[in-house]
Parts: C-alpha cells; structure tokens; sequence
C-alpha cells in the first residue's frame, strides 16, 4: 500500500458546522465514538498509545507519559515519515511527556520556541509585580526569546483567539519549506472552544439568543470551579448565552478546519492525505449542575466527534458502532500498512479500518483516575467547599453498551443508565436493574484485570511557569 499523510486534527466536540458537514459527506463519520478519559492529558494519551488511563499512566495521578510505552508519532517516525505536532494546550508539550516520536514540535503560545513563558508572566501578573517578575524571569535562558514572547503573549495572540490563526500560518509556512518527497504525520491540537469560550464577534451573533448582545454575553461568568462549589450564580438563561458562545467558537473552529484543508490543497498534499478529525472530550455547560470538563464519566464529556476523509474512509456515510479514541492508532496503521509489532503489542484498542478482521466493539470503557483539580487545589481558588463537594473526590471508571452505562466510584457509588432510552443521563436506575449492575461489574472488574497496571515512582514535578499558565487555562494545580 502506498503510504499517505496524516493530519491528526484534534477539536473538542461540538455541533457540526458548515466544513464538517462537506467532510462527513465525501468521507466517513463514526457517530458513536467515545473517549477513554474526560480531559486533555489522559485522553491524548490514549490516543498516542491505543491504551487506557489504568494502562499508560498518565492522569491527575500521575501527569506524565512516561516513556514506557510507544507512541503512535514513534511508529509513524520509525516507518520514514516526518513527523510533526503544532499544540495550542500546555497539557500536550514535551513536558508532559508527548514529544516523543516528534521531529518538529510547535508550541503555539511562543512565539519562538523556548522552554522559558514569559507570556504567562505578562497575562497574570499587575503593576510592579510584574515588572518584578518579568525583570528576574527575563533573563533565564535567551533574554531576547524571552522578550519577543512575553510581548506576544502579552499584545498579539490572546487579540485573535485560541491560536488557531497562527497554527494554520505556522503551517502553511512549514508546507511551504519542507521535502515533500517524504511523507508526513501532522498532529495538530487546537483549543478552540475552550473556556473561556470568546468567539469572534461576527461567529458569536449567529448563535446567541435573540435580543442577547456580544458585550452582555461577554460578560456572563465563565468561573467553572466558582459554580462548582456554588460562589458564582448562573441561571438558564446564562447557560443559554454560554451555549450560543459555545456553538459560535465551534462554528469559528470549523472555518480553521476548513482553512488547513485548504492550505493542503494549495500545497497539493490533499489528495494524499488521509485527514482525521476528533475531539479528546466534551463539555459540560451546566449539565449535571457542572461546568468544564471534569469531576464525571457522562457522555456530555466522553461522546466526541470522530470523522475520517481519504483513502479507505472516502465516501462510506455514517457509522453507528460503537468506536473508542483507542481505536484510531490501529486503524490508521493499518491504512498505511505499517506493522510497527511493539507498538501493537501494547494497545488495547482495536482498528475499525474498512478492511480489518475484526468484530465491532460491544462495549466501550473510561476511567477518571483522580479529580483534577484536587479538593486542595479548589479550595486555594474559591476558599471554604460546601460539603457536597467531597462527592467529586474520587476515582471513576465506566462500562457502556449501547443500551446501559455504569458508572462505578472509588466512593461505592453505582450509577446505572439506560443510555437506549435515557441519553441524557437523567435517571440512575441502578436499584431497579440489580442483574443488570451485576454483570456489568464482573464485566468491569474482569477487564481491569486482564493487564498490567502502570507503575510510577515518585512524583511529577512542572516548571512554576507552566503551572501557571495551566492556572491561566483555568487547571488548578
């Protein structure tokens, strides 16, 4: 099989505007795909290394992937393909753990390069403050590097929004430069929609409720922990507003989708290349009385996006089976044909590649190793929790067909949906399904020990300068 290029495009999920739409028609849509963690770094990680939380180890726990296991950058690498990742999240850097197998790796918030973010510096700090801190900071490592991203962070990429602007500058530039007698594994990671959700004005008043302004939209609150622990008030109509934004920054998103396919075609890559579109989780907008993505196993975080266009996946409609996140590294190898033995070895994922011998899933599972952020962390951001908050201090896993979900705590709690019928989750019937909940524990219990479980020793540290700009996300620490 001749080989192709893949442009790994990760979003969150989200409604399906004008470009996906055109992408799901010449391509394939798996409408039944699912995470295996509800935020950033677990599930990039499984995406990387075809396994689950429990398996590579990366999560609240521990929030590093080790170099124990392979990742799919490393198979694609070793099989002469260049490879390249363009990141807009702090959570998918080297530092974490997810250069490995990138020979080219763009850090979107600097401008140039540099383990050293003064641009962090510039967003969070005040009067001489930071002054001060820009001062001692200022000269770690290149002072001029340094300067020249403390001014963009500071003055020009927060002005547009997220970082896809520049990522699709970045690569157009980067198409026009390289070899292209290679062929390339492009993984790009966009933050858009992200809070804070702040579309550009024209996408935002085609969403919004009538009657509903930017301005006053804008100045809705977007403190996720501070409604968690019930500091900050939002009604209905709120929630509505944020959903608008929501929508808008996705509609916005879909237009820098749009835009990179046609950068390929302009580079004449396009028709080579196998482009895949996803999301590493959902978000909740109010639902469940929470806010971003953390805390739960429902399908408001897990259900993500998943559309394929190109060689074996072109014109195939939609697919409704059941599809983890897990599942596209073998899938994707197997479009290529690269064997890559170690790697597979490791995955617990199996390929839905057109042409695979395998049946489809009958179930999918997810874990949520610790809550990020922890107890400690939330109270240091809005003081005293009230006393259902110690709900959310714990570890989840869940197992879901398509007709029931479980979703058991390290807390005993048991919740059971019929997903079937119940999309929303709305209802835990776990009382008056007792059989039901009995099988799918051993079901559960059986699968987490079919394999051996990470081992870590000691702890993960990060640079104070990363910490916060995870702060300046709204990841605390």
């Amino acid at each position: 099989m001749d080989t192709a290029n893949f442009p790994a495009v990760t979003v969150v999920r989200g409604q399906t505007d004008t470009f996906l739409t055109e992408l799901v028609a010449q391509g394939t849509e798996y409408t039944n795909t699912f995470g295996s963690a509800p935020w950033s770094l677990p599930s990039h990680a499984s995406v990387f290394t075809g396994a689950y939380s429990t398996k590579h180890g990366a999560h609240a726990g521990y929030k590093h992937l080790n170099e124990a296991h392979i990742t799919l950058p490393e198979a694609f690498q070793k099989n002469g393909y260049e490879t390249v990742a363009v990141s807009n999240n702090t959570w998918i850097s080297e530092e974490f753990g997810f250069g490995r197998g990138f020979q080219t790796f763009q850090k979107s918030w600097q401008y140039v390069q540099s383990d050293i973010d003064l641009g962090r510096i510039a967003r969070t700090e005040e009067g001489t403050d930071k002054l001060t801190t820009l001062g001692r900071e200022l000269f770690s490592g290149n002072p001029l590097v340094n300067l020249v991203n403390a001014i963009y962070g500071k003055f020009v990429r927060y002005h547009h929004d997220d970082g896809a602007k520049h990522t699709n500058e970045w690569i157009d530039g980067w198409l026009t430069d390289r070899d292209d007698s290679d062929p390339f594994f492009l993984f790009v990671n966009y933050l858009e929609p992200h809070l804070e959700y702040r579309p550009p004005e024209e996408f935002a008043e085609q969403f919004l409720p009538a009657g509903v302004s930017y301005d006053e939209a804008m100045d809705i609150p977007q403190d996720a922990w501070g409604y968690i622990a019930g500091t900050v008030e939002l009604s209905d109509r709120d929630f509505e507003i944020l959903r608008g934004l929501y929508r808008a920054e996705i509609a916005y998103l879909d237009h820098r989708i749009g835009e990179l396919k046609a950068l390929l075609e302009k580079h004449n890559e396009w028709e080579d290349t196998i482009f895949v579109v996803t999301g590493d989780h959902g978000e909740n907008i109010g639902d469940h009385g929470l806010m971003d993505h953390q805390y739960c196993l429902y399908d408001t975080l897990l259900h993500v996006p998943l559309v394929i266009h190109g060689g074996s996946f072109t014109d195939h409609g939609t697919i409704d089976e059941l599809v983890q996140l897990t599942d596209v590294a073998p899938t994707l190898l197997d479009e290529v044909g690269i064997k890559a033995p170690e790697f597979r070895e490791q995955i617990q994922g199996r390929s839905f590649h057109p042409d695979a011998e395998t049946e489809p899933r009958e179930r999918i599972i997810a874990e949520y190793m610790a809550p990020q952020p922890s107890m400690d962390a939330l109270e240091k951001r809005v003081g005293d929790l009230p006393d259902e908050i110690d709900q959310y201090d714990r570890s989840l896993r869940t197992i879901r067909t398509e007709e029931w979900k479980l979703i058991r705590g390290s807390d005993g709690s048991l919740e059971l949906y019929d997903v079937g019928s119940d999309p929303e989750e709305s209802a835990n019937v776990a009382d008056q399904h007792p059989d039901v909940v009995a099988d799918l524990q051993a079901e559960l219990d059986e699968w987490v020990n079919s394999f051996e479980h990470a081992e870590h020793d000691g702890s993960v540290s990060m640079r104070d300068e990363t910490k916060e700009r995870l702060e300046d996300l709204g990841y605390l620490q």
